[in-house]
Parts: C-alpha cells; sequence; structure tokens
C-alpha cells in the first residue's frame, strides 16, 4: 500500500502530459530494495549508451556503489563519462561485452538507443523502423562477461555484483556464453523482445528458460518505456539467483 501512496503523491506532482512515465517509479522502487536487501556493491551496466541506467540508480534508486558502463560507441561513452565526472565510484569501459573475446561490428542507429551489435529487423513490427535502421558500422572491441568479470574483480574489490543488460538483441547471447562466472552476480536485469527487433533477439520465453537455466528466478517485470497499445512489444525483467542468501 505504502508503493502506491508513493506512486500517488508522485503523479499529483507531474504534469498531464508527463504521465506516460509513471511506469518508471515501479522500476526505482522494485530496483531500490532489490540493491539495498542483497548489498549489491556493483553493478554492470552493460549496453550503458548515454548513461542512462547509471543515472537512474544515482538520482532515482539512491544507489551509491560501484558502476561500471560498458559502452562501446565513442560518442555516447563520451556523454557517459560527462556525466560521471565527480563520480569515482561511476567508470566508463568504451568496449562491448558479447560472446568473445576480439572485435567486432556495430551498428549505430538513427536512434543512438537502438544501436547494436546485431543488425536490425522489421517483420515482427516497424514501428520503430526509421529510428532502428543502421547510421554507420565500425569496429569495437568485445570481451566475453567472464573475462570483463576476471579482469574487473582483480582491479576493484567487489563481492556482490548486479548485471544490467541492454544490448539490444545480444542479452541471452551474452549469458549463454559467460561461463561460471555468472554466478558470481546476485541478480540480473534483461530486457526481454515480445516483438523481436533484431536479427540475434530471441523470444521472451526462451529468454527467461536460459535465465532459469543458470539458477535465477523471476523478481519481477519492468516496463522500459510508455507502452505501444495496444500492443507490448518489450519489457525488462529482474530475476535473482535461486540459491542466493540475504
Amino acid at each position: 500500500m505504502n508503493f502506491f501512496k508513493k506512486i500517488l503523491r508522485k503523479l499529483n506532482n507531474l504534469r498531464i502530459n508527463d504521465r506516460r512515465h509513471l511506469y518508471k517509479y515501479w522500476e526505482h522502487d522494485h530496483l531500490k530494495k532489490v540493491l539495498a536487501t542483497y548489498a549489491v556493491d556493483c553493478v554492470f551496466d552493460i549496453g550503458a549508451n548515454n548513461g542512462q541506467y547509471a543515472s537512474m540508480l544515482r538520482k532515482d534508486v539512491g544507489y551509491r556503489g560501484l558502476i561500471i558502463s560498458f559502452e562501446p560507441n565513442p560518442e555516447a561513452a563520451a556523454v557517459a563519462r560527462r556525466l560521471a565526472q565527480g563520480d569515482e565510484l561511476w567508470l566508463v569501459e568504451e568496449m562491448a561485452v558479447s560472446v568473445a573475446d576480439g572485435e567486432q561490428t556495430f551498428h549505430v542507429m538513427a536512434d543512438s538507443q537502438f544501436s547494436s551489435l546485431s543488425q536490425p529487423r522489421h517483420d515482427e513490427v516497424d514501428l520503430f523502423k526509421n529510428a532502428n535502421q543502421v547510421k554507420s558500422t565500425f569496429k569495437v572491441k568485445t570481451e566475453t562477461l567472464t573475462s570483463a568479470y576476471n579482469r574487473l574483480s582483480q582491479i576493484h574489490t567487489f563481492q556482490r555484483p548486479f548485471l544490467k543488460m541492454d544490448t539490444q538483441g545480444y542479452d541471452v547471447d551474452i549469458v549463454k556464453n559467460a561461463g561460471p562466472c555468472l554466478a558470481n552476480f546476485i541478480g540480473l536485469q534483461s530486457e526481454l523482445a515480445m516483438k523481436k527487433l533484431y536479427e540475434h533477439s530471441v523470444d521472451f520465453r526462451e529468454a527467461i528458460s536460459v535465465y532459469e537455466q543458470q539458477g535465477f528466478q523471476l523478481s519481477a517485470f519492468i516496463p522500459n518505456n510508455g507502452g505501444n497499445f495496444p500492443w507490448l512489444v518489450e519489457i525488462d525483467c529482474v530475476m535473482l539467483r535461486a540459491d542466493m542468501k540475504q
């Protein structure tokens, strides 16, 4: 009940045109509980774009621990670095987490938020056709989650990391190629595809099954946009390790 009271208070403070953003408060509230309850001391922010997720963690969730943002697009990474100035616990890695160590082609879309290692597709939904089209491509450095984890855990002293992925079609591939290091993450947040926007997109049911096979259980479904009535295109899930202790 307290959660809904907070929602109503915030709703009363919003302009009528901003009520479509109300979904964000459910994400803020749930992440605040997860990160505090399970003493998360590092967030892997994979697919950081302009640093929106990390900024949200700081401003709206109140998380003060280490954030490592991974963003291969130099322009977007530069924006994230500017936001992170003065924040010693927010680091920006200009690279992509992927299925192998090395290099891979990165596709910069007309709207940079849609940029991906994967090619766009529009056969299931053309709602984002103009925004989700390739503007340019270039080679980027890639690491598996295992390589990134091993390298960074030797530098920093985090013990209970949380994995956020927003890689536009590559989340499941990252998890499938993560290896044993995935067991070190207390939970994950991943974008699920009801409609496939990329060549590498995986159906949401298969994605959840893959994450469950890796030892995670559902904690919440979270809208990641204001919705595209009447169809649901994408939604985030938050999952936590089934064998984890608080």
